[in-house]
């Protein structure tokens, strides 16, 4: 297991980073973002679901830390099929829309799974991971999707939802599925979120508990929502810092053993 810096200065590195079209939901061909280590591998594969600020730099620059630590990393544009145009004016177009459907991203997701599989340099084994609305998919996709060895959810927003927060597009709240949870899950909290806020996490936990799931949650005091965002104000470097380290072992232990 390689954590933060815990790289050897006489390793050779060597990455590739391009955009790829792949196979989305019904078969429509979308753009990803696609980041791995250059050699033959084998390497594990991680599928990076947008969050709602769209698909944008921060995605791409998270796929290259998780292809430095050795995986392949692929970000599908689930928000092209509203159009093209800079990340967050494309997102809100989506979002003013009522929303990415839920069986749209599940495709593009498997679409991006079967994208990496194929791959000659995998190995075989890949992750899923989300941030916000990306990280309720994450789960989702734990419920939903066959092919993912471990699940990691950071700060996942309505995946505990009323049955009036609805929507056609969201017909159903993840936790509802936890009993179809297929790999293990890591989830990543601040304390001070409202999105999801500490009570709904708290729900969260006890259905993964009735359900005998795998799961580790860890929970930052001080942190709210996108802890990891170095361009917002919620950036929260300490827990930043130790939450990427123990999504990179979770993902190690689970995808490279």
């Amino acid at each position: 297991m390689t954590l933060w810096n815990e790289l050897q200065t006489d390793d050779y590195e060597g990455m590739l980073a391009e955009t790829v079209v792949v196979p989305g939901y019904q078969g429509v061909r979308i753009r990803a973002y696609l980041s791995r280590p250059l050699g033959p591998g084998p390497w594990p594969g991680i599928v990076l679901i947008p969050h709602l600020p769209g698909w944008d730099e921060l995605n791409r620059e998270v796929a290259r830390r998780f292809s430095q630590h050795g995986y392949i990393t692929i970000c599908p544009n689930i928000y092209q099929r509203v159009g093209q145009g800079q990340p967050y004016e494309v997102a809100m177009k989506s979002y003013q829309a009522g929303g990415v459907a839920d069986i749209s991203v599940m495709g593009d997701v498997a679409g991006a799974l079967s994208y990496l599989d194929a791959l000659p340099c995998s190995s075989g084994k890949a992750g899923v991971i989300g941030m916000c609305s990306g990280g309720r998919h994450a789960f989702l996709a734990g419920c939903q999707l066959d092919g993912f060895s471990a699940v990691v959810e950071c700060w996942g927003g309505r995946v505990v939802a009323a049955r009036d927060e609805l929507t056609e597009a969201q017909p159903v709240a993840p936790i509802d599925l936890t009993e179809k949870l297929s790999c293990p899950l890591l989830g990543i909290f601040g304390n001070d979120d409202q999105h999801p806020s500490p009570e709904q996490v708290d729900v969260h936990e006890e259905a993964l508990k009735r359900q005998n799931k795998q799961y580790s949650f860890h929970r930052y005091d001080g942190a709210g929502h996108a802890i990891w965002d170095y361009s917002s104000e919620n950036y929260r470097p300490a827990a930043a810092m130790d939450s990427w380290n123990k999504a990179l072992a979770f993902f190690d232990e689970h995808l490279k053993s």
